[in-house]
């Protein structure tokens, strides 16, 4: 077909033809929308609030999950923090049995259960914090005494004097340290 030839006008879309053919779609679906069923209606409704529901359901479950767990954390944190005292006082038992009496049979016994309390307690996810010789880190340390030391360098722990612990990568008690330089 040659560029210069006229098209006809039935060929040229008019525009008032086409908004009156949309118009008449959108009449035909709103008339369609109103002879809807009741009954479908009433299953779209009813599969609406169904969805909401179960969306709902849903969110509670989560969040009543994330809290007690959050609980469950909470709770052994503070079994955790109240045997602590405990286990220094064990320690500072084992630390006053005399020389002469260590082999006995008693000072065994309470090594053995000293060693038992320690491997439940890193089976449970509390693990002591390693301090002497290492630098202070005021995330797992709590400087309260400082003492000048050559042998050793800056900001390097000298002493423990009560031992730190995590349960599972959070702090429940700082060490107690001695600061050099």
């Amino acid at each position: 077909m040659p560029a210069d030839e006229v098209l006809e006008t039935e060929d040229v879309l008019d525009p008032e033809r086409e908004i009156e053919g949309e118009k008449a779609c959108a009449e035909e679906e709103t008339e369609t929308r109103k002879k809807k069923d009741p009954k479908d209606e009433k299953i779209e409704e009813l599969t609406d609030r169904l969805q909401r529901n179960m969306a709902e359901f849903d969110n509670f479950r989560k969040r009543t999950e994330k809290e007690k767990s959050a609980m469950f954390e909470i709770g052994a944190r503070d079994i955790v923090e109240r045997i602590l005292p405990v286990v220094d006082n064990f320690e500072r038992g084992l630390a006053a049995v005399p020389e002469e009496e260590k082999g006995s049979p008693f000072a065994e016994g309470m090594e053995m259960i000293y060693k038992q309390l320690m491997k439940t307690l890193e089976e449970a996810g509390v693990k002591p914090i390693e301090a002497v010789g290492k630098p202070f880190d005021p995330n797992f340390h709590n400087a309260v005494l400082h003492v000048e030391d050559e042998s050793l360098g800056e900001n390097v722990i000298s002493q423990e004097l009560q031992k730190g612990y995590t349960y599972r990568d959070t702090v429940v008690r700082h060490s107690m340290v001695q600061v050099a330089n």
